[in-house]
C-alpha cells in the first residue's frame, strides 16, 4: 500500500543525511542507533526482540506488515524498537491467523514509523558509514530541532540497557515436576528461549538481570542460562560478576548473544563495536568442533575481540562468522561453560542451531 496522501516524514542521520519519507499512520519522533535487518520474514519477531531496545531498525525486505501480527509470535510483550524505516508499509495483511495489521500494533504500542524511503540508497549508505544514531520524526520537518536532539542521543558504546527490559520480578515457566531445573539470567530476554528449554525438560526460573548469584542458587538449579539482550556487553558489569561466581563454582552455563558476550567479559576478554553488527536470519557459520555449517539468525552490533582469545589458554573458539571470520561460539576449557554470538532459538528460523539446547542438557546432565 502506498502512503502519498499521508503526512511527510523525515529521517535524519548523525552524519547530517536526511532521508524524507512518509508517515505510516504512527506518528511520533524517535531516537535510536540506526540498524538494518536482512531478513524477508519474521518482522513481528524482529520488533518484538529486546536486543533491539534503543534501536531504529530499517528493513531491507520491500513490503512490511502483509501477515499482520499473531501474539504466539511475539517475543516479549510488546514492541522494543525505538522506531521503525521501510519502504512499504502494509495496512493490510492477508494471513488468516493473524489477529490485527501491523499498523494497528505500531499505534497501540505507540511507536513512530514512517516508508516510503528509499531504503536501498540508506542501507547502503550506513553499511559503508556504519551503524549511527537518527533521529525520525512524522512530527516535525525543523532540521535545527532535529539535530538538537539528536545532539542529546546517548552512544550505543558504553550504554547499559538490560536494565531497562529485564523482568521486574522472577517468574516461573515449565514443569515443576520436570528433569532438570534452570535458572535464566534476563538481560533483555525472547521468549522462545524459554519456550526450547521447556521443550526438553526443563523447569526455568527467569530471574531480573541484577539478581545476585545466591538469589539465582536458591532455586537450587542444574544449570544457568544467560539470555540476549540490547546495549554494550561491557557495562553490563553486575551480570559480568555473576557470571564469574558461576564459573568459580563451576557449575553449567549456556550464554546466548549477550550472554556469549557476557562470559567473555567474565573471562577477561573484551569486546567491541563492530561497524554494522550482524542481523538477519541467513549468517553462515561454522562450527569448528564438528565442521559443519549452520545458518544462524543473527542480531548484534558487538563482538567478541579474537586477539584476546588467542591471548589466553582457558577459552576455545568453537564457531566462527563465515562472511567476516568473527568470533560466533566459545567454550572454556576448564568449566562446563559455552555461548554462541546468535540464536539458536531462533523464530520464526532457521533451526540449524537448534542442537546447541540438547548440548546444555547433556552439559547439566
Amino acid at each position: 500500500m502506498r502512503y502519498s496522501d499521508s503526512k511527510n516524514a523525515v529521517l535524519l542521520l548523525e552524519d547530517g543525511t536526511l532521508f524524507r519519507g512518509k508517515s505510516a499512520g504512527i506518528d511520533g519522533t524517535a531516537t535510536g542507533e540506526l540498524c538494518f535487518n536482512t531478513g524477508m520474514t519474521g518482522y513481528q519477531e524482529i520488533f518484538t526482540d529486546p536486543s533491539y531496545f534503543g534501536q531504529i531498525v530499517v528493513t531491507t525486505h520491500v513490503h512490511i506488515g502483509n501477515y499482520g501480527v499473531l501474539q504466539e509470535d511475539t517475543e516479549s510483550n510488546g514492541i522494543k524498537i525505538s522506531g521503525l524505516v521501510c519502504r512499504d508499509f502494509s495496512s493490510v495483511y492477508s494471513r488468516n491467523k493473524a489477529e490485527v495489521s501491523l499498523a494497528e500494533y505500531f499505534k497501540s504500542n505507540n511507536v513512530p514509523a514512517i516508508c516510503e524511503v528509499d531504503t536501498r540508497k540508506l542501507v547502503k549508505h550506513i553499511r559503508n558509514r556504519g551503524a549511527m544514531n537518527a533521529v525520525i520524526s512524522t512530527e516535525t520537518e525543523d532540521i535545527v530541532a532535529l539535530k538538537n536532539i539528536l545532539n542529546n542521543t546517548p552512544s550505543m558504546q558504553g550504554l547499559e540497557l538490560s536494565s531497562a527490559v529485564s523482568t521486574p520480578i522472577a517468574y516461573e515457566e515449565g514443569d515443576p515436576n520436570a528433569r532438570y531445573r534452570v535458572a535464566l539470567l534476563d538481560l533483555g530476554l525472547k521468549q522462545n528461549i524459554v519456550r526450547c528449554l521447556t521443550e526438553r525438560g526443563c523447569f526455568v526460573k527467569i530471574f531480573p538481570a541484577k539478581s545476585s548469584f545466591d538469589e539465582m542458587m536458591a532455586f537450587e538449579p542444574d544449570g544457568f542460562m544467560i539470555s540476549n539482550g540490547p546495549g554494550d556487553p561491557s557495562a553490563v558489569t553486575y551480570a559480568i560478576e555473576t557470571v564469574k561466581t558461576i564459573l568459580d563454582n563451576n557449575l553449567p552455563l549456556f550464554g546466548i548473544c549477550l550472554g556469549h558476550q557476557i562470559l567473555a567479559e567474565a573471562c577477561g576478554i573484551q569486546t567491541y563495536k563492530m561497524h554494522n553488527g550482524h542481523r538477519g536470519i541467513n549468517h553462515p557459520i561454522k562450527n569448528l568442533l564438528t565442521g559443519r555449517g549452520e545458518i544462524t539468525s543473527q542480531n548484534h552490533g558487538f563482538a567478541v575481540r579474537k586477539e584476546d582469545v588467542d591471548a589466553q589458554m582457558e577459552v576455545e573458539v568453537t564457531h566462527i562468522h563465515l562472511n567476516d571470520q568473527t568470533i560466533a561460539g566459545i567454550k572454556h576449557k576448564n568449566r562446563p561453560a559455552f555461548s554462541v554470538q546468535y540464536h539458536p532459538e531462533s523464530a520464526p528460523g532457521p533451526h540449524d542451531s537448534r542442537y546447541l539446547f540438547d548440548d546444555f542438557i547433556t552439559l547439566m546432565a
